[in-house]
């Protein structure tokens, strides 16, 4: 049968289909499309006509190569008979032999004609080779050249043979291959697309199937890969040998290692994707896992999503691609609603618990202990207690026994309430009913206590807990009562429960560090510096007396947590030394939380640390906060360098960092006792010289430069015009900042108030914008004038300009009198960079990290 309207692509004489056929067989037809269709019907294979055409051809195809295949035949030139009669003579005789030694596969081992049967060995094959080798040479030879392997028995063993594969492979040989493939794919990080998945796949040479598959997402999941889970699962199904092999099942152990992962939003899209494609449709355990995963996410109204979801068909046209019979219809179980419970505690929605239980009510599901316990959850993240106990005591009622983690959390409603009797009242009815106590339940009431100042009970409640079987270190129960105790105010108890530690385990690096911030807090420098001391230099040190404690390394959050101890107790230089072993030791200060303390420690003396902190977080490709860059281009407007201002200001553009000219305005006002007007006019003049880029951040500095130069000049004018005929004031590059307290004093109004609401309190660090303490109610100046540095030559000029403020005068020179170390211009001198500070500390070494400099105790003594 001819195939109808061939294409006039492929030329092909298929109504020829066997010209020359054979006299007495029937030449076979193509099958044509309509027939091809109906075949796959049979076996329940709906193709589309891409398929169609593309199976029509390949048939086209055989029918022309078997009808060649006739015309080779028939044409060939006939044997002679006696060859034949040979060859068949021979094969009977061969045969027959055969037989009498071996005997009839029928007769088995009842015939005694010849030797057992076995099936390998040397009674095998090999021996029929070797005895007709010996008896009649090489006249049977050609019976065995294409039967026998000519391999040895030992090397035959342990060996199969891979379908569609001419290699032979050993036994165990994928498992290992399966191994190198994820080692290889956990080295890096690939995606789908990626040319190197491709050569690491096929160069693994596997057949990716079902469990093939299973075996590398089970790796993969084992070293927590999950992008190279779905990297490797969309590679193989996009394949055209295996993109009608997808696997439902591989999916799901791609959504619960997804899930595993914390990753809801991928797991969401293969899902989404699962639910397009009806060989892979979502069954209940699809459904399980990405209703956990979107319940530890907290994203509640994506699950409300597939719980409509589950309840819902298909669509229309993954309906038509599986048979009539077919409802993947479900309904949402326990576990489903359970996950809605979870994602409420996240997302902190109580009334979704109510929804919930009426729900299941519905569906005529019974709540578990699991559902009593996170509405109990739900209740305690919503703060409302009441609620807690509701549904404790309606567990009861239903006769579900409570579990541990119930009473972790009743114990917490009870703490957040202060009711620290009936926590413990909980935890004796836990014991009573035989419930095995969980470790959280016994931390919750320890902490519990500690936080209320019983720390002596907590001990006792931490004694059950070292007999339980423990998921932490008991080092962290410590730190978790050490941080309660701080957090009620008990700081004499924190101590009391270090001090009591040694005797149950040692501490750890984060006990330390806890300790730290709580001796540094509380004004306990000594204790907060012989800890330190002790926890870096019993590391490097081998000494005997403090082996047991060469486990402590210090880490950034130590370091971090003596450098605040150290700028609260106003300990400059013990701040540096820290730093300085702080940086030999490759720890960096996190800039967002501990930037005050550069700037606190630039405004006391120290502004190359500040300096060495911005070109180390320039170096490592980071931007650095605003407030450093502020604060540096202070630093050098005070010490004339302008070179260094206008790099800073390059920086800043590059960076993108956004300064408007109202934040400069108020930088200037605020820091205008550093620096005068004169030094800003050389500043404007040295900025419009050099090469500036021109931006934003650049632009709204100029402008707030002229328009702060413009300003001062008035309130001079006009403090010169208050002075009277009488003295005649003297105005330099000192006296400015005088002029600027007077103008600060002159500008109130009648209700006392202040018209520059950013000299104080406007910036985050306020409390440490000066080094000058705040006045007291004695002086009579009130808290809302902010003295500044002065710095002027003599105190005659100062108190001609204030002169006229009577017994005022008098406490503003106390004050810089008592000041006098803060004021001289000695702070403001220009210091080495920061490499050579940085090369000097590394010369110097670790020995003599705490050894003060001479300047450092002449500075002190004055």
């Amino acid at each position: 049968m001819a195939i109808a309207s061939p294409s006039p692509r492929f030329h092909l004489s298929l109504h020829l289909q066997n010209p020359n056929p054979a006299p007495n067989r029937k030449p076979r037809p193509a099958p044509t499309t309509e027939t091809i269709r109906r075949r796959l019907l049979r076996k329940g294979v709906s193709a589309t006509p891409k398929i169609l055409h593309a199976l029509r051809k390949k048939e086209a195809h055989k029918s022309l190569r078997r009808a060649r295949k006739d015309i080779s035949t028939a044409n060939a030139p006939p044997k002679e008979e006696a060859l034949v009669a040979e060859e068949e003579a021979s094969f009977r005789a061969a045969a027959e032999e055969y037989r009498a030694l071996m005997g009839r596969p029928w007769d088995g081992a009842r015939s005694g004609a010849g030797p057992p049967r076995v099936a390998s060995g040397e009674e095998g094959l090999d021996g029929l080779r070797k005895m007709l080798e010996a008896r009649r040479g090489g006249g049977f030879q050609w019976l065995l050249d294409d039967d026998v392997e000519k391999e040895e028995a030992e090397g035959a063993k342990g060996k199969q043979r891979r379908v569609g594969s001419g290699w032979l492979s050993e036994v165990g040989d994928e498992e290992r291959k399966i191994e190198l493939l994820v080692s290889r794919l956990s080295g890096v990080d690939l995606s789908s697309g990626d040319w190197r998945l491709t050569r690491m796949m096929k160069q693994a040479d596997l057949i990716y199937n079902e469990d093939n598959l299973l075996q590398i997402l089970k790796g993969l999941e084992a070293q927590g890969n999950w992008r190279q889970a779905v990297a490797v699962t969309e590679w193989v199904y996009n394949e055209n040998s295996y993109k009608h092999q997808r696997s439902r099942f591989v999916y799901t152990k791609l959504l619960s290692i997804l899930g595993k992962a914390s990753v809801a939003t991928e797991a969401l899209r293969v899902f989404t994707m699962m639910r397009g494609d009806a060989q892979i449709y979502p069954d209940m355990a699809a459904y399980h896992s990405i209703a956990v995963t979107l319940g530890r996410a907290g994203l509640l109204s994506e699950l409300i999503k597939i719980i409509d979801n589950i309840r819902q068909k298909p669509s229309k046209r993954v309906m038509t691609m599986r048979r009539k019979d077919w409802d993947p219809l479900l309904e949402p179980d326990v576990l489903v609603y359970n996950s809605v419970l979870n994602a409420c505690v996240l997302s902190q929605q109580w009334k979704g618990v109510f929804w919930v239980f009426q729900k299941m009510r519905f569906s005529g599901l019974t709540p578990t202990g699991a559902t009593y316990g996170l509405a109990m959850e739900v209740m305690l993240k919503a703060k409302k207690y009441e609620f807690v106990q509701k549904f404790f005591e309606k567990m009861q009622r239903k006769g579900v026994p409570p579990r541990a983690i119930t009473y972790k959390v009743l114990v917490r409603a009870f703490w957040e309430q202060g009711k620290v009797n009936d926590a413990v009242e909980a935890v004796q009815d836990m014991e009573q009913r035989g419930v095995v106590g969980a470790a959280s339940v016994y931390y919750e009431l320890a902490c519990c206590l500690c936080n209320k100042g019983r720390w002596k009970d907590a001990m006792l409640q931490l004694e059950k807990l070292e007999q339980l079987r423990l998921t932490k270190p008991l080092e962290f129960a410590f730190t978790g009562m050490i941080l309660a105790s701080y957090d009620g105010g008990y700081i004499s108890e924190c101590i009391s429960i270090f001090d009591s530690m040694k005797d149950y385990c040692t501490p750890n690096i984060g006990t330390i560090n806890v300790m730290l911030k709580v001796y540094g807090r509380c004004d306990m420098f000594g204790k907060a510096k012989d800890l330190f001391e002790t926890t870096t230099y019993s590391f490097s040190s081998s000494q005997p007396h403090i082996q047991d404690h060469s486990s402590l390394k210090a880490d950034a959050y130590t370091y971090s947590s003596m450098l605040e101890a150290s700028a609260s107790a106003q300990q400059w230089e013990y701040f540096e030394n820290v730093y300085r072993q702080m940086t030999l030791s490759h720890h960096h200060l996190d800039q967002r939380k501990y930037s005050w303390l550069l700037i606190k420690a630039s405004r006391a003396g120290k502004p190359y640390l500040l300096e060495h902190a911005l070109d180390s977080i320039l170096e490592r490709g980071e931007i650095p906060d605003v407030q450093l860059f502020t604060e540096n281009i202070c630093q050098t407007i005070a010490q004339s360098d302008y070179g260094r201002t206008l790099h800073l200001m390059n920086v800043m553009a590059a960076a993108s960092v956004n300064v408007n000219e109202l934040e400069w305005s108020d930088l200037l006002q605020q820091n205008l006792h550093r620096f005068s007007v004169d030094a800003l006019k050389d500043l404007i003049t040295h900025l419009s010289a050099g090469e500036t880029i021109k931006t934003d951040p650049v632009h709204g500095f100029v402008r707030a430069l002229q328009s702060q130069c413009a300003t001062t000049l008035v309130k001079e004018k006009s403090s010169v015009a208050d002075c009277g005929d009488t003295e005649e004031p003297q105005v330099d590059k000192c006296s400015n900042s005088n002029l600027m307290e007077q103008d600060q004093l002159s500008c109130r109004d009648s209700s006392g108030t202040n018209i520059f609401p950013d000299e104080k309190g406007s910036c985050e660090l306020s409390d440490c914008s000066t080094n000058i303490p705040e006045l007291d109610a004695e002086t009579g100046l009130g808290g809302d004038i902010v003295l500044c540095d002065s710095h002027s030559e003599n105190k005659e000029n100062e108190q001609c300009n204030l002169g006229h403020w009577g017994k005022q005068v008098s406490a503003i020179d106390r004050v810089l009198d008592s000041m006098n170390s803060y004021g001289n211009s000695s702070s403001y001198e220009k210091m080495p960079a920061a490499s050579e500070i940085l090369e000097l500390w590394e010369q110097e070494g670790l020995n003599d990290i705490f050894v003060p400099k001479k300047e450092s105790r002449a500075t002190m003594r004055e």
